[in-house]
């Protein structure tokens, strides 16, 4: 049994529940495994075959489907490449290097490499906007453009919705739900079905505990490349406005949005992000 999921039982389950939303993908695609230095990497490619590579990192306790809304838009101008990222609930491999090494940055030249793209833009949200910092920290030669929704690692990491949400997560499947409720910032009809699969994947998913490292002044100063930055007001992860105040400080060329209402789940930015990479 994989280390990152409490039981075999819980592991089949979110692997269905995660097959059956494949089905549901909205454009045409194709599946392909990458093999790594990290082990075997999952990625959904849709989109033109000759049109600018787009790789998307999804945050931690998810997987692809975090794209199901955005996709159609994004893959009618892009080769998309939505990457199940290493040791999260995806169909990539267990792995969990440490962040605080290259570990991550190696993974993804792997993967890059293995997919034939010499450099492509980037949309990451939550660790997936910290694995895509860090990569463009390191590889910038390889990152066209960043589009970044609540990312890791510019603001300061907050710890004090832990306890609730623990503790909420003792009252069963009711306390699941709300513990992603207090998570993701969601709480409207139209977001049951994202707080159901959290909540779901949350009962038999071991979520990383190691602390998302703040990138340096000095390390973000060498992004050049161009940069739109997106957080929530209400995000009970990370200091959105710690966040934005350092993008302003550390990347005076990027571009940052605070929206007041929003919380760490960030929904309906389709089109802003496909009119930034359009640019």
């Amino acid at each position: 049994m994989s280390t990152i999921y409490k039981s075999e039982a819980g592991a089949s389950e979110i692997r269905r529940h995660y097959q059956e939303a494949l089905h549901t993908w909205p454009v045409p695609a194709e599946h392909v495994r990458i093999p790594t230095r990290e082990g075997e990497t999952f990625v959904v490619v849709s989109g033109p075959e000759d049109a600018p590579p787009l790789l998307l990192l999804h945050g931690s306790g998810t997987n692809t489907t975090t794209w199901l809304a955005d996709i159609a838009s994004w893959a009618r101008h892009f080769r998309t490449y939505a990457v199940d990222v290493i040791g999260e609930p995806g169909l990539s491999a267990p792995s969990r290097p440490s962040l605080v090494s290259d570990a991550h940055a190696l993974w993804l030249d792997d993967l890059l490499d293995g997919l034939g793209i010499t450099s492509a833009s980037i949309v990451g949200t939550s660790l997936g906007g910290w694995l895509a910092l860090d990569y463009a920290t390191r590889r910038p030669e390889r990152v066209s453009r960043l589009a970044l929704l609540c990312p890791g690692g510019l603001g300061r990491q907050k710890n004090g919705w832990l306890v609730g949400a623990l503790l909420l997560r003792l009252f069963g499947p009711g306390g699941l739900r709300r513990s992603a409720r207090t998570v993701t910032g969601l709480d409207t009809p139209e977001a049951r079905p994202v707080l159901d699969s959290v909540a779901l994947t949350f009962a038999h998913f071991k979520p990383r505990t190691e602390r998302v490292p703040l990138f340096s002044g000095s390390t973000l100063g060498r992004l050049t490349m161009p940069v739109l930055v997106i957080a929530g007001s209400r995000d009970v992860l990370f200091d959105s406005a710690g966040t934005a105040r350092r993008v302003r400080q550390c990347m005076p060329h990027a571009r940052v949005n605070l929206l007041p209402e929003a919380g760490h789940a960030i929904l309906g930015q389709t089109d802003s992000v496909l009119a930034f990479l359009r640019e």
